[in-house]
């Protein structure tokens, strides 16, 4: 039987899969990475929160040189999930212009890395537009 593993610690699997950020208990400050100290307050406490799901692109760049192996073009975008900002790829879009635009509605979406050879799949995450996600397209 194979296993699925999150690519990132704070992706959660499962039925309902979404992201959990470390939020400063004093100013409420999201990260997503590990903090001994707030960026914004200095405050050293923090709580896991999870993040909204559906969110806007706010910022985005077409990527047409990559690393070698890494398939281009592609989306990198700044997503705004309920007041938490989010670094992703989108997904399951055309990457030009005409069809990625500021303000566009998104939501997370998972898919495979990749197996080992011990079966083992690595799942990693993106946004894909909710037109998409709603026509199942």
């Amino acid at each position: 039987m194979s296993q699925q593993i999150p690519f990132v610690d704070y992706l959660v699997l499962g039925e309902n899969p979404h992201l959990v950020a470390n939020e400063c208990a004093a100013c409420g400050a999201r990260f997503f990475d590990r903090r001994n100290a707030c960026a914004a307050c200095g405050a050293t406490g923090f709580r896991k929160a999870q993040v909204a799901t559906a969110g806007e692109v706010r910022a985005f760049t077409i990527v047409t040189v990559a690393a070698p192996g890494v398939p281009v073009p592609f989306v990198a975008a700044t997503i705004d999930c309920e007041g938490t900002s989010v670094k992703a790829n989108l997904v399951k879009v055309t990457p030009d212009p005409e069809h990625v635009k500021l303000g566009m509605k998104v939501r997370l979406a998972t898919h495979s890395l990749g197996t080992d050879s011990a079966g083992t799949e690595a799942i990693g995450f993106g946004f894909e537009p909710l037109e998409t996600a709603i026509d199942g397209q």
